[in-house]
């Protein structure tokens, strides 16, 4: 699997810098993970959006999901496709109310909010604890803990597994996410603190920790909040886990 990281950038997006996106790719198959704020013209920048085979969002918090509208004007009314959007519509494995809280956000107005449907350009799957494959992967979503319906992603291809942790506070379920992963892409919004409020982010010592006990080959930390110290996060998973990495836009991995 190739991994590229199109944007990082926690909660917002910061200047220069997209919010969540990544790209895996393996045997010709390109899976978007996550679509947030800037995602869109960062994958522009690389990839025909219309390369994307499948999507998947761990949720619906707009650094995740933001730039969703865009790709559906694309797919909608670009005036030369490169094959039928409504033929070929772009699987999208989500949380179960997906259909109805993106069109929400594309309604054009409020009377056609009610009416409006995204099933013409995309085939929605319902994310849930089952291993699906999509394309060549092998996907399994964990639920965790966070302010909204959220999962945790494990993807699987040739014998090599990688675990992201979406957004996430401390939870049981992380063990079983990271449990023979090779490698961990791991958020981490800030340094650790008593009086962060449970059940919304990592930190980094939190992140190191999770890497540590599960005994991955690599930790890669993203979703650092524009606000937060990115070397104290960096050096408070370092603490625990030497090899800790913080990603940057543009950066590509082999898993």
């Amino acid at each position: 699997m190739r991994l590229t990281i199109l944007g990082c950038s926690g909660s917002v997006p910061g200047p220069g810098q997209p919010a969540s996106g990544y790209l895996l790719e393996a045997d010709g198959f390109l899976l978007g993970l996550e679509f947030g704020n800037g995602v869109f013209a960062e994958l522009q920048q690389r990839r025909d959006p219309f390369d994307l085979d499948a999507l998947v969002l761990s949720h619906l918090h707009p650094d995740h999901c933001a730039d969703f509208s865009a790709l559906t004007v694309l797919r909608r009314y670009h005036p030369a496709p490169p094959y039928d959007t409504t033929a070929r519509r772009l699987p999208v494995h989500a949380p179960a109310n997906a259909p109805v809280r993106l069109a929400m956000a594309y309604a054009p107005n409020e009377a056609e909010l009610a009416e409006t449907d995204l099933s013409d350009v995309y085939e929605f799957h319902a994310l849930s604890g089952e291993p699906v494959k999509i394309g060549p992967f092998e996907v399994t979503a964990i639920p965790v803990v966070h302010p909204t319906e959220a999962f945790g992603l494990r993807v699987r291809h040739a014998g090599r597994t990688l675990a992201y942790t979406g957004d996430t506070g401390p939870c049981d379920a992380l063990a079983d996410l990271v449990r023979d992963v090779d490698v961990l892409l791991a958020e981490a919004s800030w340094t650790d603190a008593d009086d962060r409020p449970p059940g919304v982010h990592l930190s980094g010592k939190q992140a190191g920790e999770l890497a540590r006990d599960a005994g991955v080959e690599r930790l890669l930390i993203t979703h650092v909040a524009p606000w937060s110290d990115r070397d104290a996060i960096l050096a408070e998973a370092r603490a625990v886990f030497p090899g800790a990495a913080l990603v940057e836009r543009g950066a590509v991995y082999d898993v």
